[in-house]
């Protein structure tokens, strides 16, 4: 059982250094077992992970059911240990479509109700808008699961995405834990500017993204095909030239993981680790063999010679393509 452990912000528990991100178990990355998924999480529980993030819009409900069933059948002293961290606030329709975000306090007040019933828990430990409501002032959403926490039914309050503006209005209204948000080798746009607020604020960082979807994982390949319900197949950084260009930066990290005697994807969650206590990767693992090389990371140490050479190998602004289409960049309200 790993012991690596970091705080989660000045307001919030410590938790394992690398969390388990499961959105992928139900959505977005084609088809996944079911039964493999559940074990993942209880590998991951069993591994010393504590927190595990979702959405309840991942698979509609569905990602939150799996959770729910995957801490019903686990033992229960992990159970105990399992931290939720639930993001809502983006609206689905019977198609599988996505509407817009509605961050208003009623729906807040809803979206929790719905999110307890279908993971099973009394509270959520960490309860954050996926994305800032553009019709509602933050400080209205955070207000509202602010008297979730005073009732019991949430026990911290995160943030997910936005820009620096949008996050010392929400601190200056209520304590905020953390702020999640896409970190990773060839997506650091967040050093400029969200980093120092949060940093200053006291807030910590969960970084999804950390393999950017499988990209620099070391396992993708140009000739791979994805299916139309893969969110990839639509992906600017996995089309053509852009792909090509990528896995380019791939294979500079491989020499440097073959040095090393560890995995590409290994140095690069590593790398995220390195940037600071305050950054808690989630690894998106769907099955247990790819959670066991996300947990070795935590045994990797990158020195000087080693941070440099990964900078030489993929430096800031290296990624050839923005990290999400372009319709749906317009709505991330972060200043990448």
């Amino acid at each position: 059982m790993t012991t690596h452990t970091r705080p989660l912000g000045k307001t919030g528990p410590r938790v394992s250094a690398l969390g388990l991100g499961c959105m992928g178990m139900s959505a977005l990355y084609g088809s996944a077992d079911r039964g493999e998924a559940i074990a993942t999480i209880h590998a991951a529980l069993d591994a010393g992970v504590t927190l595990l993030d979702t959405g309840d819009f991942y698979g509609m409900g569905h990602n939150e059911l799996l959770i729910g069933e995957a801490l019903r059948t686990a033992p229960a002293g992990l159970r105990e240990q399992a931290l939720t961290s639930v993001k809502f606030g983006t609206l689905r329709d019977p198609d599988g479509g996505w509407g817009p975000i509605d961050g208003r306090p009623a729906a807040v007040r809803n979206f929790a109700a719905y999110s307890l019933q279908r993971l099973g828990v009394d509270h959520i430990d960490v309860y954050r808008i996926s994305r800032a409501d553009p019709d509602v002032p933050i400080e209205e959403t955070v207000g509202a699961i602010a008297e979730l926490v005073e009732k019991g039914h949430v026990r911290h309050i995160g943030l997910s995405e936005g820009g620096a503006d949008a996050i010392r209005r929400a601190a200056a209204t209520v304590p905020i834990t953390d702020l999640q948000i896409e970190y990773s080798l060839i997506s650091r746009a967040v050093e400029d500017q969200i980093l120092p607020a949060t940093r200053e604020l006291g807030i910590s960082i969960t970084a999804y993204g950390v393999l950017s979807r499988g990209l620099i994982s070391g396992h993708f390949t140009a000739d791979r095909e994805l299916s139309a319900d893969d969110f990839r197949a639509h992906s600017p950084r996995f089309q053509g030239g852009n792909l090509r260009h990528n896995l380019g930066l791939v294979d500079a990290l491989r020499e440097i993981a073959a040095r090393k005697g560890v995995t590409v994807a290994q140095i690069a969650i590593a790398w995220v680790l390195s940037r600071g206590e305050d950054i808690v990767p989630l690894a998106g693992a769907r099955t247990r063999e790819r959670l066991t090389e996300s947990l070795g990371a935590l045994d990797v140490t990158l020195d000087a010679d080693d941070l440099a050479a990964v900078e030489r190998a993929v430096p800031p602004g290296a990624a050839a393509g923005a990290r999400y289409p372009e319709q749906q960049m317009a709505h991330l309200g972060t200043e990448e």
